[in-house]
């Protein structure tokens, strides 16, 4: 039986470990974080049309059913807004049905994928490095100590991937000059009026007159009362330091009041700041028993909420290759030729889209 290892318990590799195990697969995944509550890497995930047939393609028809029951109340509008709070852009989305999902809470959407991989998916075992054996094997040696071995190596592990630096060695994802700085409005019966009825139909951008732009998001939970309001403020490093949710109301100071009152209403220990990047476009590797997804190898910033979908996305395409019956090395080859050029057309148009919302 073929055994596939996975450096990465974050989406895309969850995703990946769920199919390939659905279709009979010897699968492990090895995650270098202690447990899957140990990092802030965001609140609300979008889920666009592709991440949705990706999801139908991987998951197990229970799997698939407890994502979606723990997913966020689907949204209709993505919209954008002056800081006076004036609308200028609106599209909407009518008639989602609620088979799909069009929003997550991060966290809740992990847990979810874990389901049924409690003895597939080990937490704090960091991949630090992998050789390929005179078999043709992959065996990986954890920095923790130890090692294990495999057919095939997949490196799911995010924007400071060991599987990239070793196997397409070069400059690694670039900063963008821009950080986003996340945090969450509970939604309650104090906050729940002060909630434009725009702000709770979708995402909506706020752009500022002083060169920041916020977004403002809901998750409203399908299985329970209550959810929040996600803050995703855009700025520069320079704006970024001390107390975060204090940083944020100085930023936004000179909004309308309404935003104003969001922000203030924030839950100060939820602030947290990511370095938004993109990784350029690189040139096929000699394909091989080794092999990416998602942010290993095509980061990108939020702009769109396309990073998680395209990580789905390749969960999918590789799940397929390597169920089709097809020799491993043709699978991974096939792969990476629609996965190349895909991940990377989506890094330059949410990096294009990035900039237009911050105003470069």
């Amino acid at each position: 039986m073929t055994r596939v290892l996975i450096s990465g318990a974050g989406i895309g590799g969850l995703a990946l470990a769920q199919a390939l195990r659905q279709g009979g697969v010897d699968v492990v995944v090895h995650e270098q974080d202690p447990t899957p509550q140990t990092r802030d890497q965001g609140y609300r995930i979008h889920i666009d049309a592709n991440g949705n047939a990706a999801l139908r393609a991987c998951l197990p028809p229970a799997v698939l059913d407890r994502v979606r029951d723990t997913s966020g109340v689907n949204g209709d509008l993505v919209a954008t807004f002056t800081q006076r709070l004036e609308r200028v852009f609106a599209q909407e989305f009518p008639g989602i049905p609620p088979s799909d999902l069009s929003n997550v809470d991060r966290d809740t959407f992990r847990r979810g994928l874990l389901t049924g991989l409690d003895d597939r998916v080990f937490f704090g075992r960091t991949v630090a490095a992998y050789q390929v054996t005179d078999a043709g094997r992959v065996r990986v040696e954890f920095a923790e100590g130890g090692s294990d071995e495999g057919d095939l190596l997949v490196g799911a592990d995010g924007v400071g991937s060991a599987v990239r630096r070793q196997l397409a060695p070069g400059p690694g994802p670039r900063d963008l000059g821009l950080r986003c700085v996340y945090g969450r409005m509970p939604i309650d019966a104090a906050t729940e009026p002060l909630i434009p009825a725009d702000f709770n139909r979708g995402f909506c951008w706020v752009a500022g007159d002083n060169g920041a732009g916020a977004g403002f998001a809901p998750v409203r939970y399908r299985d329970r009362p209550g959810g929040y309001l996600m803050i995703a403020l855009v700025t520069t490093p320079d704006r970024v330091g001390g107390d975060l949710h204090a940083m944020v109301i100085e930023a936004t100071s000179g909004w309308h009041p309404t935003i104003k009152s969001l922000v203030a209403y924030g839950d100060s220990t939820s602030f947290f700041p990511i370095t938004l990047r993109a990784s350029d476009r690189i040139e096929p590797w000699r394909s091989g028993p080794v092999t990416m997804l998602g942010d290993a190898v095509h980061a990108m910033p939020p702009a769109g909420g396309v990073g998680a979908n395209a990580a789905l996305q390749d969960a999918a395409t590789l799940a397929a290759e390597l169920l089709s019956g097809k020799d491993l090395l043709d699978a991974v080859a096939d792969y990476e030729r629609v996965m190349l050029p895909r991940g990377f057309d989506t890094v330059e148009n949410s990096v294009r889209m990035m900039g237009r919302l911050a105003g470069g």
